[in-house]
């Protein structure tokens, strides 16, 4: 195996994730949450940052670039064109369909609107690898910051036709207070169930929920699964359009 992944949590609940391509000994970060982790989760690899691939300009998703800049001067910082200048300092802008290279690997942008306008994600096709950002997360998704709902459904419909293999790694460790929400859409759903309880007993343990999967969240995320009948009569919506039940989903959940 040439691909390596190190996922870790730093901040309060934010993924730090390094993708290593032993081959050329690239390196790189997905987003920029903390460079002083970053840096630690690198050296203790024995892994050279080379390479950001930034997915949005929020704070906690950039705010590591100056200091992992300082820490490695040849650092080249990848991220959503849409978004440069509130980012600030890219040395690549990317945009739908673009490549994003680390080493040997390839990576296809895929824009995500929703959560922020120039949202993207990064899909290692060859490896079956996925780093969603703030878009999707496991057993739930990003808010609607800066679109209607109906963007942001569009941006995970996207990620949702993706093969069901793909491994996928998100933003944020929210997958128990996800799953509580998602119970009450579908509390006899028994993947549903059965994620549930896997992830409370991880975190018990300190442990990590991630990574999840295409097909794990078709069968048991509430946002991937607007258009499911039961999900629709749980809202009181059978017959509803897909964008307008998830639009509810999204509602009840910034609620909870």
């Amino acid at each position: 195996m040439t691909t390596h992944v190190h996922p870790f949590l730093c901040l309060n609940d934010n993924y730090g994730v390094l993708v290593h391509d032993s081959r050329s000994g690239a390196t790189a970060a997905i987003d920029a949450p903390d460079a002083a982790a970053l840096i630690a989760a690198a050296a203790a690899q024995g892994w050279e940052l080379t390479d950001v691939l930034v997915t949005h300009h929020h704070a906690d998703h950039v705010q590591g670039l100056p200091g992992l800049r300082a820490r490695f001067p040849k650092l080249r910082v990848a991220g959503p064109a849409k978004e440069a200048a509130r980012i600030g300092g890219l040395d690549l802008g990317v945009n739908d369909g673009d490549v994003a290279r680390v080493g040997a690997l390839s990576a296809k942008v895929i824009e995500t609107p929703g959560h922020t306008m120039g949202h993207v994600v990064y899909w290692f096709e060859d490896e079956a690898l996925l780093f969603t950002g703030d878009t999707l997360f496991a057993l739930g998704c990003g808010r609607a910051f800066e679109a209607p709902p109906a963007v942001l459904w569009d941006s995970l419909m996207k990620l949702a036709a993706l093969p069901g293999e793909t491994t996928v790694y998100c933003g944020h460790e929210y997958t128990e207070a996800n799953a509580r929400f998602a119970l009450t859409i579908e509390p006899d759903n028994a993947v549903l169930r059965g994620r549930a309880a896997t992830a409370a007993a991880l975190r018990a343990e300190g442990k990590l929920t991630l990574p999840t999967a295409i097909a794990a969240e078709l069968a048991a995320n509430p946002f991937l699964r607007a258009e499911q009948p039961d999900v629709r009569a749980a809202l009181g919506m059978a017959g509803a359009a897909p964008a307008a039940v998830f639009a509810e989903l999204r509602a009840r959940k910034d609620r909870f």
